[in-house]
């Protein structure tokens, strides 16, 4: 790769990496022309500048800028410009390349851009800008692009010399043209690549539907090549096109003059500016300009009855990373965050370290936002070391992760004792880690416990006792770290004393120490739950007795939770656990011979405080909640700071945090609820010493929003005094539902609105009443649900209040026009309705005189009239009228009503004739009809000797008939019965007679059996119907057969026989012929033919199966 030329006085440019003959340099001390010189000193960021050069068309070229970085406090950030505003970062990828380095010894950023195969509109001014917190340089250069010139020699001989200007005159070489890179096809690449591969390919040519793209490669695959008479080439099997640019399918035809049609996934395209058709002879052409992601689709070529089908992939332009990776210095344990921001939202991007993609594993999470993606590491170690890379399938960026062992620092070191001997020695040392834990080492050599030498770590302090402390306890102590190289050192001298013994009396004295937790003046404060040792230094002589109390109580144990625990000198209090009712005063008193002292200690007990109390819902909105609680009843003894809260949804376990920073009010909105889902909710309170119980379960509530207005608020009815109103839902209800309205109503000009209804109606309909004669009205309707109430809806216009009067009307159901019928026992529920203003006065009237009120019941209202029988009985027909009437008005309708029940048996049954094996009935018609004409009678016979009933006649009309068929040598007796609307009667009327059929010298004689010949050629019966069908959905296409002996059954499909192919099943059930289909593709329509063939002919009947496309609904990765 050919570096920039430098140009100005340097004797260091570098010319261009390839030379060409004949090409004079340039002098040394001369500039190149066109390049303005620069300056020798390189001032502010930059430690190397970018140069001006001239580059090599067809060539690569690489410019590098260096800045220093080790007075900055932060990393540069560096930006590549052409002209004045065009940011080259945004166009990284084939032909812009970036790269970044960093070298932690000199503290130097290098940064380079190689522009890849130079074209002539690379040439122009550039500049590159480097910025930090608080500074800021830049600098320009200039890129010239030259072609390359090739001289040859003619034929002028060998004295023509180096240049052959001859030979130059002879002929000329055109300049060949600079060869373009070839499109790429993806679908190539695609159906030459394994399937483990397919994944990468898309993300490299930047496909987001795999689903899609997996798909049309199948359907693809399985294109078989089809000889079409329409067709002299069809389109291309699929075409692949970046997003913007312009694409053009082109079919040839054998018809010049044939017109096709152009379908997107089974629609058709109407020309555009968008799309363009052209006809040129027999080619046929559409043109999509400045494609986009809705262009992907399947499209169809029609010519008459033939099709043609192709599949367009549209390729989204490559991803590019716009805000690079930062280098990371942190500390064993930290949380690391690597962040980079991409051009395009929901791009997938890969994560490296060290060249190895990472994966989701419990060590790193990926996290992504919009256009931002994250690498996230929890806890950072040494092994996380290295540089860590996100790539795209238009750029990459890369940093470094330095990750530096955390140091330990000790906050208390240990210290040098002198004691006397049988006291107590305590080495005590306090280190930044409380889980750091170390060794003790006495002269070099690890100190073993025992009994009179324990060891303890609580917390961050790590203390060394020994008791009774002898003269071979001296020497130097060491405390080590494990996992650290320090170490703490102390010495313990060791003081013998000799005195002799001179009795003395001292009076007592209590020394106590007002450090530690004491708050105040004899005040400690002890967390509950934790242990209280109030160690007391007593001095005195001879030893003197102490005490400890509680108000009047003495504590005196030695064992237990609150104990007293007695040593030479020292007198310690302990309470194991400490309580609430730990608190309060004690007094310790000593006592010897020389005297007594006394003083007196406040014990606090601080806890966490109590849940809180009463928590509620106050209010909801679409997706908000606005909670109150009462302040916990004991604050353990620390103020409440505030409030922790949680939410779960109702019947779930899953509790939920709604804040992380503490809450210091107790009325709190929770937002970004499902509405209409259940939600509980409690509160933690938190105090100086920690966090409380949870409090109570709230009860469930519901986030709702209030519905809109009613809908179509109109005046249904005016009277003297009231107002009839109608209206329809509002059109949002949400999943609240609408519990009901609330009717308001104002005098015209006036603001004070009245309530007309106290609880909410749920119809759609109301009557307002009480409304003043002459008075001008207004009304509202607001619908109310949980939510509260919804915006009104208004009557804008004044409504007057006044009589109005209208002529009645009855609106006499259609059915009600004819006579009505119904059966004995059945109930009446006869709906009149009528009209009238004011409201009209209602009669009724049974044959002409009024109802009696014992017959039927009657119910009125201002719309309909209701006549109600409850069990019918036949003296209930007649002629009923309505009548209502307004004043001098009146409208009358008459209903006629018949009740009917089953009729009585027919009678005076008789056989009046017997001839050969025939005989005639004749009866009369039943004395009761059921209130309804006879409409048939029923005929029965039996013999007498087997008693048996068989029907002769049903619906026989006429009252009488001849029975035909009786066996010879049977006397038969009959019965009849009757028939009306209702049903049969009852009961039958027998007849009073027999009729005895006599024997005769009659002979049979049977004709001869003839077997009958069944065989027969095949014969479709049911033929095979053409069908339409949705690709990927299962079929079948049916038809049926008769033929014997059996016939064969053959299936083909575009004169092709189908075989065992497992894609389709051929059933054959008592000759109904089925074949059915399994998920038919675009390539199953077609000619399908189904043959039946025996010994004695063949039959075949065929049909035309079409496919329809189904869009794809597969969702982008």
């Amino acid at each position: 790769m050919p570096e920039p030329k430098k140009p100005g006085p340097k004797k260091e440019a570098a010319p261009p990496a390839e030379e060409d003959e004949g090409r004079d340099e340039l002098p040394e001390d001369e500039p190149v022309p066109g390049e303005e010189p620069q300056p020798a000193q390189i001032t502010g960021l930059f430690v190397e500048r970018p140069q001006s050069a001239t580059a090599i068309k067809g060539k690569d070229i690489t410019f590098v800028a260096k800045v220093d970085s080790s007075t900055l406090l932060r990393k540069p950030v560096m930006k590549w410009l052409k002209g004045k505003w065009m940011d080259l970062g945004s166009k990284a990828g084939k032909h812009l390349k970036f790269k970044e380095t960093y070298d932690r010894n000199t503290k130097i950023y290098t940064y380079e851009m190689t522009i890849v195969k130079v074209v002539d509109g690379d040439a122009g001014g550039y500049r590159c800008e480097v910025t930090a917190k608080d500074k800021c340089d830049s600098c320009t250069f200039d890129i010239t692009v030259e072609g390359t010139l090739q001289y040859r020699k003619g034929d002028a001989g060998e004295d023509a010399g180096d240049l052959d200007f001859s030979g130059l005159l002879k002929k000329r070489e055109r300049k060949k043209e600079e060869p373009t890179e070839p499109e790429v096809d993806v679908w190539e690449i695609l159906k030459n690549a394994k399937p483990c591969d397919y994944e990468k390919i898309a993300f490299q040519y930047g496909i987001t539907d795999l689903r899609g793209m997996l798909k049309r490669l199948k359907m693809m695959r399985k294109v078989e090549p089809k000889k079409s008479d329409a067709f002299i080439r069809k389109l291309e099997p699929a075409y692949s096109v970046e997003k913007g640019k312009k694409i053009v399918m082109s079919v040839e035809l054998t018809d010049d003059n044939a017109q096709v049609k152009w379908l997107k996934n089974g629609q058709e395209i109407k020309p555009s500016a968008k799309y363009l058709f052209e006809s040129i002879g027999g080619i046929r052409k559409l043109i999509i300009n400045r494609s986009t992601l809705s262009d992907d689709a399947a499209y169809e070529c029609v010519v008459g009855e033939e099709k043609c089908f192709t599949e367009v992939f549209v390729q989204e332009p490559p991803v590019t990373i716009t805000k690079l990776l930062d280098d990371i210095h942190v500390v064993v344990g930290e949380r690391v965050e690597f962040e980079v921001e991409v051009s395009e939202e929901g791009a997938n991007v890969i994560w490296m370290k060290d060249g190895v993609e990472l994966s989701r594993d419990g060590k790193y999470r990926f996290k992504k936002d919009g256009k931002k993606h994250w690498l996230i590491i929890n806890e950072a170690s040494k092994e996380d070391i290295g540089t860590y890379c996100v790539c795209t399938n238009g750029g990459q960026s890369k940093a470094e992760l330095e990750v530096e062992d955390k140091e330990l620092e000790v906050l208390q070191s240990i210290a040098d004792l002198t004691v006397k001997a049988a006291e107590q020695a305590v080495f005590k040392c306090e280190v930044s880690d409380e889980k750091v834990t170390g060794r003790w080492f006495k002269d070099g050599v690890e100190v073993i416990p025992g009994k009179r030498i324990k060891m303890t770590h609580i917390g961050r302090v790590h203390k060394l006792t020994i008791d009774d402390v002898k003269p071979e306890d001296a020497g130097d102590y060491t405390f080590v770290p494990d996992g650290y190289a320090l170490s703490l050192s102390a010495k313990l001298n060791f003081l013998e004393i000799k005195i002799d013994y001179v009795p003395r009396q001292d009076p007592p004295k209590i020394h106590l120490d007002t450090t530690g937790s004491m708050v105040s003046k004899n005040t400690i404060i002890v967390v509950a739950g934790n242990k209280l040792r109030l160690d007391v230094e007593i001095t005195g002589e001879p030893a003197p007795t102490v005490c400890w109390r509680k108000g009047p109580i003495e504590l005196s144990s030695a064992e237990g939770r609150v104990r007293v625990e007695s040593r030479k000198n020292l007198s310690s209090f302990v309470i194991e656990g400490a309580e609430r009712g730990d608190e309060g005063l004690y007094c310790i008193t000593v006592t010897n011979p020389a005297g007594e002292d006394k003083a007196d200690l406040n014990i606090r007990v601080v806890d966490v405080p109590d849940a809180p109390e009463n928590v509620r819902c106050t209010g909801v909105g679409e997706d908000t909640a606005s909670m109150l609680w009462d302040p916990p009843k004991f604050d353990g003894g620390a103020p409440i700071k505030g409030y922790l809260m949680e939410r779960k949804k109702k019947g779930s376990s899953r509790w939920t945090k709604l804040n992380f920073d503490i809450y210091e009010s107790t009325v709190y909105e929770a937002k970004k609820m499902i509405e209409g889902v259940f939600y509980e909710m409690r509160v933690f309170a938190v105090n100086g010493i920690g966090v409380s119980q949870p409090s109570a379960t709230s009860k469930p509530f519901m986030p709702i929003a209030p519905t809109s207005e009613p809908t179509r608020l109109v005046v249904d009815d005016v009277t003297d005094n009231t107002c009839a109103l109608k209206w329809l839902p509002p059109d949002r209800v949400g999943a609240g539902g609408v519990d009901g309205y609330i009717i308001e109503y104002c005098l015209e000009g006036g603001s004070e609105w009245v309530q007309a209804n106290e609880v909410p109606v749920e119809k759609n309909m109301y009557r307002v009443r009480g409304l003043q004669v002459g008075e001008k009205y207004l009304f509202r309707v607001s619908a109310v649900n949980i939510a509260g109430r919804s915006p009104p809806a208004e009557i804008k216009q004044g409504v007057t209040i006044r009589e109005i009067t209208e002529r009645p009307k009855i609106r006499l159901p259609r059915q009600l026009r004819t006579k009505f019928i119904k059966k004995v026992g059945e109930k009446v529920n006869l709906v009149i309705p009528f009209q009238g203003k004011p409201r009209p006065v209602v009669n009724w009237f049974k044959d002409g005189t009024p109802l009696d009120s014992s017959l039927a019941n009657v119910r009125n209202s201002e719309v309909d009239s209701i006549l109600f029988i409850r069990q019918a009985t036949r003296e209930h027909s007649g002629e009923y009228t309505l009548s209502v009437h307004i004043e001098n008005m009146e409208d009358k309708a008459t209903i006629e009503i018949q009740i009917v029940e089953k009729p009585g048996p027919p009678v005076a049954v008789t056989v009046t004739d017997v001839w050969g094996f025939n005989a005639a009935l004749e009866w009369k018609p039943p004395k009761d009809n059921g209130n309804c004409d006879i409409t048939g009678y029923t005929v029965q016979k039996a013999d007498m000797k087997a008693k048996e009933w068989f029907t002769v006649y049903e619906h026989n009309r006429r009252p009488s008939c001849t029975v035909s068929d009786l066996v010879m040598g049977n006397e038969y007796t009959f019965r009849i019965f009757s028939e009306n609307i209702c049903g049969l009667s009852d009961d039958a009327g027998a007849s009073k007679n027999t009729a005895v059929i006599a024997k005769t010298g009659l002979h049979y004689k049977p004709q001869p059996f003839k077997e009958r010949d069944m065989s027969s050629s095949p014969k479709f019966i049911t033929p095979l119907v053409d069908r339409s069908v949705v690709a990927g959905y299962n079929t079948a296409i049916s038809c049926a057969v008769r033929g014997y002996p059996r016939p064969k059954i053959i299936w083909m499909k575009n004169k092709m026989i189908i075989g065992a192919d497992p894609k389709f099943l051929m059933q054959n059930n008592q000759g109904v012929l089925t074949l059915n289909i399994r998920k038919p593709s675009l390539f199953d329509g077609g000619q399908y033919i189904c043959k039946a063939v025996n010994e004695l002919g063949e039959d075949q009947v065929e049909c035309r199966l079409e496919k329809s496309i189904r869009k794809s609904t597969s969702c982008p990765l």
